[in-house]
């Protein structure tokens, strides 16, 4: 018989709460080893003692066949001398080291679990709260690492016989399932009115909310992450009311379809939308709405007003099953909040936040520790790209390539905040926070920063943030006792595309999107660097024009057209009288807004990509005014059309302010545009034509570059057509073109962004062009 070997494995990754241990227990048993597993603060230790063939087999097979949830990042192995050990077992966890294992997201309902709950002879039929070690709650409900029972929010719910049978039993699906529990011992539904009344509980309770979802009654319903509204998306009276009380004017609900073949009769879906929402992440996926459905049944065209697009997901959770067993048609299922708040989790706060919104509140006593939306994608490109990265994806790392030598904090941007830190290589982001407008954003904003160094035990050595001087975020940064770092809006943007692309070498880096504090102290928004490796270098800028009015211009294209108009003409619009932005504005409104513009005065000069967008929305006279961020653009993205053919011209000079920086000028692009318009030129030729020359504009600043790697980053980049575009143009001139997919390429990467730009800087020596130490 062969000498015995010992091997002691340390695993870093998302081995926890994804059945990783009795994995490893049922492999050690096939591979006739003795020892033991346990988590640890860091992940999974294995100690594991044979014959060494036997040992290499089990080696071999732990990535190759681990739970498909599970994801290992590193595995060091270490030969030992012999033990003794006489089997093979689960030990207790490990609670010391560094907490820098991977927390898994929230899973979306698996198969098994949706048999059992639907089989009436089985102890969990119809419990809106069963789950196992292959999906459930995990980040909405973890206090502290190590993942156990214990450092949960189900500690406070004890174990019945049978179900602490299971949990204890490694040949059980629900072997260490923290989340564990059945009808007897775990969780319960409860529904009351907007005062907090109890009207039923139980099943009753998940009847009751079927019924009234079905008379046009909106309902708070607690899941996951949160709270969402939920109401019915086919009639039109409560989809209004639902906009009325929440302050949502017309901004898309999304719809919770019952399942694929529903949403066939609604949507048109192909092969790569339909995985992302049937994925175990089950987030929100943007697609086509049909233009008639089947059966002759549509939704309330209140759902998604003047919208091509829907956002639509599938039930993720038990509950929603349920629901859907009920009443087997279409839900809205939008975040449960007043526009520019964040989602409630706790049942006190949502009868206070949400009691003049939703008629009854169907809630349960699991307490939801870490708040979580539902994320968005889109596919672009052939691939997901997530549009927001919460519940499903959050708070997944990103992982770089050699780990820094410091901890950094990351505070985020003031729109669709996330945060970041990092604990060695691995960069933890949190889930999407929201634009931090309100108190209860900022607390939620405070909360969860201090709850990431809390989970991690993270003490940060430095704090990075945008540079915007009136940033929320950043004031936060300067006031922690720590080295700050700051990090240029557009620059955030790019190092957060080379961070998810681990990219390290001289590359261009496109940064479109419609607002961020410039270095020069204005607006910028339609950007390019050079980063050489060491330098991040603004080479390349649009044609800056002002905003009349400021903020009011954000929501107003018109404003934004007006202005575009008066920076090629100095300020007389005589010419452009016929134009539709021209005629919003009456005379006395007209000289008003010149006057701002002449004076300097709450008109700040932009070379915003996304300000030109909403420009040409206006001139084609698709928008005037936007009810939500993005709409103007959105429907120049929709209308346009894909044969269009040609591009207009643009010319490229010097920045008069910076004869270093190159300007891309638009105006022979506008004159020929609205010459087009004048002459009748149909509106989806004219945006096509608009979306190939903004491609252009990227290829030539590309080939004067000199560079062969381009990095497209910015809310900009959320438009399918152009980015789509501008990857194929950039192919076809042999560049190689890199784009978002897992971190979103709006303002919620920027965290990600100015962590990896504070890492490459001080782990190259860099300069600190685009940067600034404002205090050490």
């Amino acid at each position: 018989m062969a000498a015995a070997v010992r091997y002691h494995f340390s695993i870093h990754g998302a081995v926890q709460g994804v059945g990783f241990r009795p994995f490893v227990y049922r492999l050690a048993q096939e591979c006739n080893l003795t020892g033991w597993v346990s988590n640890h603060s860091g992940g999974v230790l294995i100690e594991a003692e044979g014959e060494r063939t036997d040992l290499d087999r089990f080696a071999t097979a732990l990535p190759l066949q681990k739970p498909s949830i599970a994801s290992i990042h590193s595995m060091e192995v270490t030969e030992l001398d012999p033990a003794g050990y006489s089997g093979f077992e689960i030990r207790e966890s490990d609670h010391s080291g560094d907490r820098s294992a991977v927390i898994m997201p929230d899973l979306a309902m698996c198969p098994d679990c949706l048999r059992e709950m639907l089989d009436p002879v089985n102890r969990r039929y119809r419990y809106p709260f069963i789950n196992c070690t292959n999906c459930g709650p995990r980040w909405s409900i973890i206090r502290s690492i190590p993942y156990d029972r214990v450092n949960t929010s189900m500690d406070r719910f004890t174990m019945c016989p049978e179900c602490r049978r299971e949990y204890d039993d490694p040949a059980d699906r629900r072997f260490h399932a923290q989340p564990n529990a059945c009808p007897v011992c775990g969780p319960a539904l409860t529904l009351t009115d907007a005062r907090g009344t109890v009207l039923a509980r139980g099943n009753d309770a998940l009847v009751h909310t079927a019924r009234a979802i079905a008379e046009g009654r909106i309902v708070a319903v607690k899941g996951i992450g949160g709270y969402h509204l939920m109401t019915d998306p086919f009639n039109d009276h409560s989809v209004r009311l639902l906009r009325e009380r929440k302050r949502r004017e017309e901004k898309p609900f999304a719809v919770m379809m019952p399942n694929i073949a529903a949403a066939l009769g609604y949507c048109e879906l192909d092969r790569k939308e339909t995985d992302a929402l049937l994925g175990t992440a089950a987030p929100i996926v943007l697609v086509r709405k049909r233009s008639d459905n089947p059966e002759g049944k549509s939704l309330a065209p209140s759902v998604a007003p003047g919208n091509p697009l829907l956002g639509i997901l599938l039930p993720y959770a038990p509950l929603h099953h349920l629901l859907m067993l009920e009443r087997p048609l279409p839900l809205i299922a939008t975040s449960g909040n007043l526009t520019d708040e964040p989602i409630c989790t706790d049942d006190a706060d949502a009868l206070r936040r949400l009691g003049g919104i939703a008629d009854l509140f169907l809630m349960h006593d699991r307490p939801i520790l870490r708040h979580a939306d539902d994320s968005i994608v889109r596919i672009i490109a052939g691939r997901e790209s997530v549009l927001r990265r919460a519940r499903g994806l959050a708070p997944l790392p990103v992982m770089l390539d050699h780990a820094p030598d410091r901890s950094i904090l990351a505070v985020g941007a003031h729109l669709k905040n996330t945060v970041a830190v990092n604990a060695g290589a691995s960069v933890f982001i949190s889930q999407h926070i929201g634009d931090l407008e309100t108190e209860e954003s900022y607390r939620v904003f405070t909360r969860t920063v201090n709850g990431l160094q809390e989970l991690y035990g993270i003490t940060p050595d430095v704090v990075a943030a945008d540079a915007h001087p009136d940033y929320l975020s950043g004031t936060f940064a300067r006031s922690l006792p720590l080295p700050q770092q700051t990090v240029q809006h557009h620059a955030a943007h790019i190092f957060s595309c080379m961070a998810e692309n681990r990219l390290t070498a001289g590359l261009l880096g496109v940064a479109w999107d419609g607002t961020g504090f410039g270095d020069d102290g204005t607006v910028w928004g339609g950007e390019f660097f050079e980063w050489d490796g060491e330098e991040m270098r603004r080479i390349a800028t649009l044609r800056p024009f002002p905003l009349p009015g400021g903020n009011a211009a954000v929501k107003e294209p018109r404003r934004c057209a007006l202005g575009l108009l008066a920076e090629m003409t100095g300020g007389d619009l005589k010419e452009f009288a016929d134009l539709p932005p021209m005629r919003q504005f009456d005379a006395k409104q007209t000289e008003a807004l010149l006057r701002m513009i002449h004076n300097g005065f709450n008109a700040p000069r932009t070379s915003s990509a996304g300000r030109l967008f909403d420009a040409v929305s206006s001139l084609t006279g698709l928008r005037q005014t936007m009810a939500y961020e993005g709409q103007a653009a959105l429907e120049l993205e929709s209308v346009a059309g894909t044969d269009a053919d040609g591009a207009y011209p643009f010319s490229v000079g010097l920045l008069p302010s910076d004869p270093s920086v190159a300007q891309i000028d638009w105006e022979p692009m506008v004159r020929s545009l609205i010459d087009d318009v004048r002459s009748g030129v149909a509106v989806p030729l004219i945006a096509g034509r608009f979306h190939r020359t903004m491609a252009e504009i990227i290829c030539t600043i590309a080939e004067r570059s000199g560079r062969t790697t381009v990095v497209l980053s910015g809310g900009c980049f959320q438009n399918a057509l152009l980015t789509e575009r501008t990857i194929r143009r950039l192919g076809e001139e042999g560049f190689t073109p890199y784009w978002h997919q897992r971190i979103p390429p709006n303002d919620g990467g920027i965290a990600l962004g100015q962590l990896y730009g504070t890492v490459l800087c001080s782990s190259t020596g860099a300069s600190l062009r685009m940067f600034n130490h404002v205090r050490s």
